[in-house]
């Protein structure tokens, strides 16, 4: 029996590109599916959120991000462009933000067609793997194509029907605050959530006692 999670996630969080791949692998080792459920970023949705954190939040999560991608060997480095435009000094979010709508929106269009989780792969490891400038040229259209999926045509859908996209979008917020959690990456399996990327292990742990099996 093919057991089903959710999973919660934004392209702006360095968490959830460390955990993408783990969940990547766990719909290749066993008879399960995932079905990706794109979020905004914090940024977007609680904007005064990085002025209010303690002045050490930024700094504490850059080491830890960095000492999980060794300790992983996982290729990471800061995003250039960073999928939200902020002023780091002043934790400032711009008005202006050219690339975090067109991308989530994406994804959803992605997750529409069954195919969110291989996006949210390909594309993380663009913004997050130290490909510079990963908006530019045919990057992003390269790593749809991997994904099994046309840039051009969810950017076409993206931008046509991005309140529709958008409306999606804020049901899966919905839908992750309802089942107990806020952030990203959280796992959902029959209801428990299991926020971060070192619970991955444990969502595993849970879903063998519901007869996860390896395919």
């Amino acid at each position: 029996m093919t057991l089903e999670a959710d999973v919660y996630w934004s392209f702006r969080s360095p968490y959830s590109y460390l955990a993408t791949r783990r969940y990547v692998a766990l719909t290749q080792d066993y008879d399960l599916k995932i079905n990706q459920r794109f979020v905004y970023p914090l940024a977007i949705r609680v904007p005064d959120f990085f002025e209010k954190s303690h002045p050490n939040w930024i700094g504490y999560t850059f080491r830890d991000i960095f000492r999980l991608a060794q300790f992983m060997d996982i290729p990471m480095a800061p995003p250039n462009p960073d999928p939200i435009v902020q002023d780091i000094a002043t934790r400032k979010i711009a008005a202006d933000q050219p690339h975090i709508f067109l991308l989530t929106r994406m994804g959803q269009a992605a997750s529409r067609r069954g195919k969110g989780l291989e996006f949210a792969d390909e594309v993380s490891r663009l913004i997050w793997g130290g490909v510079q400038g990963w908006n530019e040229g045919d990057h992003l259209e390269q790593a749809a194509a991997r994904a099994g999926l046309d840039l051009a045509e969810l950017k076409v859908e993206a931008e046509s029907h991005a309140e529709e996209l958008d409306d999606e979008i804020a049901d899966n917020q919905k839908a992750l605050e309802a089942a107990g959690h806020w952030g990203v990456p959280t796992l959902v399996f029959e209801g428990e959530p299991f926020f971060g990327q070192d619970r991955v292990e444990l969502a595993v742990w849970r879903m063998q006692q519901k007869g996860l099996a390896k395919r």
